[in-house]
């Protein structure tokens, strides 16, 4: 066998163990693209002990972290990988033979990775990676919508939200330290172990704010007060979007700091606290995306209304319809950025070409109904409106004169 490495998936990411040389071949036939194990690092967390001497015998090796797409993801399941003891943990063993481009599972032992303890720790540092990709992306996706989170976090008078920039600087300044020394110390968790709290109540004021921004929609009848409240959503709902995007980015780095402590005090209970962590963590984004469907389901409510009286408000049917598009492109990209699912059809984003499509077919309806309307009582309204008409201008000239004579009654 000319090439030979054992692959790991947790669900969220690939691991790829072996040989350099085959784990790149390997890597650059599927066009993947990957970030550093650090298969060292775990032979430092277990210790002394048979596991740590099993990690040492791979440590040479090269180990790779792939995040799994809907491509890469069918990609491994062609390998047949099964599963470990390790909860969520599958693993394959696949080889390349002679000149065949193509890989294929291999029934070869049951590879290096036998140790529960050392599947546990490498399923516990996939597990940091993940989430450290996560927080890149959701970095970039701050980056795109320009958000400033300081400023919005300076410009509040809760003290929790102003208390997170702090939290912010704490838990930057330890994952800096936790990537030159390798792990994270006693002296290291301290100062972060107390700041759970602070993004959480900052997460939850983002929420609240989302809520009172769906009960505002929800409350204002008129359409054109609709259009106003509508046009101030887009950028309240972006900006609160932000901030709670900033707490998940500190929360998944509170858990790799989380996890790399357990790895080096408890690597016994890391299996149990990694699936604890992403269970707690999925807890929370469905709390966030209920928030957020509410939101979305007022606003799908408010172009209804628009849709349905276009013609009587011709300015502000559309502004509603169009704030509504906005609000559905920002709230794709935040989902799609967190990874929470949104089957539902009333979260795509439909560009406000489409929505203004929509208010003008619903008033080319509406506008044949009342053509035909206005000719059945056409002929009966010109006669009362000519009646009337010499009556409402004398009226109109006496208002005309008696306003006159006040204001320069007030002028004098």
């Amino acid at each position: 066998m000319d090439d030979e490495i054992e692959l790991l998936s947790d669900g969220s990411g690939l691991a790829v163990i072996g040989d350099r040389t085959a784990v790149d071949r390997f890597l650059a036939s599927h066009g993947l693209v990957s970030k550093d194990l650090e298969l060292p690092r775990l032979a430092t967390a277990l210790g002394a002990g048979a596991a740590a001497a099993q990690v040492g015998s791979i440590a040479g090796e090269s180990g790779r972290w792939v995040k799994l797409t809907k491509e890469s993801a069918e990609m491994v399941h062609r390998f047949g990988m099964t599963p470990t003891k390790t909860p969520g943990v599958h693993h394959a063993m696949v080889g390349r033979p002679g000149n065949v481009k193509s890989w294929l599972q291999i029934s070869k032992g049951p590879g290096a990775l036998t140790s529960p303890a050392v599947l546990a720790g490498a399923a516990g540092i996939m597990a940091q990676l993940a989430m450290q990709q996560a927080m890149t992306e959701i970095l970039d996706h701050l980056a795109v919508i320009e958000e400033k989170i300081d400023d919005v976090l300076r410009a509040q008078k809760d003290s929790a939200l102003s208390e997170m920039i702090g939290v912010d600087l704490l838990i930057d300044e330890a994952m800096t330290v936790r990537e030159t020394v390798g792990a994270v110390s006693e002296v290291t968790w301290s100062k972060v172990q107390g700041t759970a709290l602070t993004i959480a109540r900052t997460e939850a004021y983002a929420l609240r704010r989302l809520d009172a921004l769906a009960e505002k929609l929800e409350r204002t009848p008129a359409i054109a007060d609709l259009a106003k409240v509508a046009r101030a959503a887009e950028p309240e709902v972006r900006e609160w979007l932000a901030v709670l995007a900033h707490c998940v980015r500190l929360q998944d780095a509170l858990a790799v700091l989380e996890l790399d402590r357990v790895l080096g005090s408890a690597p016994d209970e890391l299996d149990q606290h990694r699936l604890g962590l992403r269970t707690a963590r999925g807890k929370r984004l469905d709390v966030v995306a209920r928030s957020i469907e509410q939101v979305m389901t007022r606003m799908d409510d408010a172009a209804e209304r628009a849709n349905a009286k276009v013609l009587l408000n011709p300015t502000a049917s559309p502004t509603v319809v169009r704030s509504r598009g906005e609000v559905v492109a920002v709230v794709s990209s935040f989902r799609e950025i967190l990874g929470v699912d949104q089957d539902d059809e009333s979260f795509e984003a439909r560009r406000w070409v489409e929505a203004a499509s929509d208010v003008k077919d619903r008033a080319l309806v509406t506008g044949a109904k009342g053509v035909e309307s206005a000719r059945r009582v056409g002929g009966e309204a010109l006669v009362r409106a000519r009646t009337a008409r010499a009556g409402v201008a004398g009226r109109l000239a006496e208002q005309a004169r008696r306003l006159a004579d006040a204001v320069e009654r007030t002028q004098d």
